[in-house]
């Protein structure tokens, strides 16, 4: 089976990377790769590979997901996951859990194999940090943070 964790260095000591489109790299352990490929002291093979959208002004997510994909992937592991990017992998067929960011990768993989993962079966919301909350209200109770009158409204009656 071919996993991919994000991670946010190149290595199984490093921890997981909370975000799956922007992630620093993807770590791809195969137990069916031939052993020319590094080996992590098992039967596992990794491959590290990082990640080419990470600094993308647009669709990172998707983009990440066509790397993964094209890795020929059945599982991800990661900490967060963006609609787009759910869609990509959800519909190739790859399997998505969630993982605890900053645990390392060598202990997720072990959680993983224990079956100690909880798949992830919609994605999260569209960006990276706290839901929407109730639109913010300025010093005059109305939104925004301005107390003036807002535009056009300072110059009624003149003509």
């Amino acid at each position: 089976m071919k996993i991919c964790i994000t991670s946010t260095g190149p290595n199984l000591d490093s921890g997981v990377d909370p975000r799956f489109g922007r992630c620093l790299y993807f770590i791809f352990i195969d137990d069916k790769k031939p052993s020319s490929a590094k080996t992590t002291g098992s039967k596992e093979k990794i491959n590290v590979v990082p990640n080419a959208g990470v600094s993308a002004m647009r669709g990172a997510g998707i983009q990440a997901a066509q790397t993964v994909v094209n890795q020929e992937t059945e599982v991800v592991i990661t900490g967060n996951i963006g609609p787009n990017a759910f869609r990509v992998l959800n519909t190739s067929g790859v399997k998505i859990f969630q993982a605890m960011p900053g645990t390392k990768i060598k202990d997720v993989l072990a959680a993983f194999e224990q079956g100690q993962l909880s798949e992830i079966t919609q994605a999260f919301g569209g960006g990276f940090g706290p839901p929407p909350g109730p639109p913010e209200r300025g010093p005059t109770g109305g939104p925004g943070g301005s107390a003036g009158p807002g535009i056009g409204r300072g110059r009624r009656g003149r003509r």
